[in-house]
């Protein structure tokens, strides 16, 4: 039986429960793979087109203000509304944006569709479908599974992002093999990623409408739990600022360019920190159940952050690539503790 807070939703049955859980994994895995090579195709495909690295910088900020921006709206508003619809409104989106990047060849165009659009540089989940999926695990899941379930599906996410890492070099031996132009090439699998964000929509009709909650819920989404998840926001953003500068597109083109890595080789590099990185979640739950969960985010992060820091000051490209898989296998162990603990702090009708 599902603990259930005074107030809170009917638990849902368990074969239910495993079925939204099943089809929030499937979709996971789906758009973690295109986001997997769409992170490190978006620096080569903008270069392929004239742009600038200040140009690249500049879309790859607007994309995720507009990240930042609809998260924090669904944050404020979702609650108010069937999350089945918001996630199907959100594969819209994620269509068009895959549509817009594969026809769009100029920069002020691609901005526009940047802005609005789903596209995802870094090598995380930062669209609006994850604080989406995240309430609607969080009320299939069990009290005392949530850690492990959050942990499973960063795992899900993190090793299918690895593969579409590996999947970057499919323009590169199109090009070879039929001598298309690698701007075609490239629009392609923009193409591809419109159809993933189809697919999803199809998964995502099978999710059972949300069930109605207390009205009072909707009048303070955030009343017993306001003033901790502010101070976890606060610092969540602090956190994400410095990354912001080493997300996975941008880091990418500092390899391309300081290193002349193909996107074949580069994909390969981001395949093992991924790779490590899924490795972690699993360590993680481990952890937390030992040392907590807020011990667990704050000294994994501390030295996985050195190391990153340490990176760009080394000789040669082998320990610049040691040092990120040292760093992979440790940054990501708040990803679900994180998750987890939020959801812990939120009552149910508050998620």
């Amino acid at each position: 039986m599902m603990i259930q807070e005074p107030g809170a939703p009917v638990a849902p049955p368990v074969d239910l429960a495993r079925s939204v859980i099943q089809r929030l994994l499937w979709v996971r895995g789906l758009r973690a793979f295109v986001d997997g090579y769409i992170s490190l195709l978006l620096p080569v495909y903008l270069t392929v087109l004239g742009m600038s690295p200040l140009r690249v910088g500049v879309l790859v900020t607007g994309t995720l203000l507009c990240s930042g921006a609809l998260t924090l709206w669904v944050g404020l508003r979702a609650h108010r509304h069937d999350y089945r619809v918001l996630l199907l409104l959100a594969t819209a989106l994620m269509a068009g944006t895959g549509i817009g990047f594969a026809v769009a060849s100029d920069f002020w165009p691609l901005l526009v569709v940047a802005l609005v659009g789903t596209l995802n540089p870094s090598g995380g989940d930062v669209s609006l479908f994850l604080p989406l999926e995240h309430a609607v695990l969080s009320q299939a899941a069990e009290d005392r599974r949530r850690t492990a379930l959050f942990a499973h599906y960063s795992l899900v996410g993190t090793l299918v992002g690895a593969l579409g890492a590996l999947f970057a070099g499919l323009p590169e031996i199109a090009v070879a093999a039929t001598h298309v132009p690698l701007k075609t090439a490239l629009q392609a699998m923009f193409g591809l990623y419109a159809l993933a964000g189809i697919l999803s929509a199809w998964i995502y009709r099978g999710l059972p409408a949300r069930p109605s909650v207390d009205a009072s819920a909707h009048d303070a989404p955030l009343r017993q739990s306001r003033r901790t998840v502010l101070t976890l926001a606060a610092l969540f953003s602090l956190d994400a600022f410095g990354g912001g500068f080493v997300v996975q597109s941008l880091l990418a083109l500092w390899l391309f360019q300081k290193y002349q890595l193909s996107a074949l080789a580069a994909g390969s590099i981001f395949f093992w920190t991924g790779v490590m990185s899924a490795l972690s979640y699993l360590v993680a739950v481990k952890v937390a159940d030992r040392f907590g969960l807020l011990n667990t985010m704050v000294f994994t992060h501390l030295p996985s952050s050195v190391l990153l820091i340490a990176t760009p000051f080394m000789p040669t490209l082998g320990w610049a690539v040691a040092l990120l898989l040292a760093r992979s296998a440790l940054s990501q162990m708040d990803v679900p503790t994180r998750s987890s603990y939020v959801m812990a702090v939120v009552p149910p009708p508050q998620a």
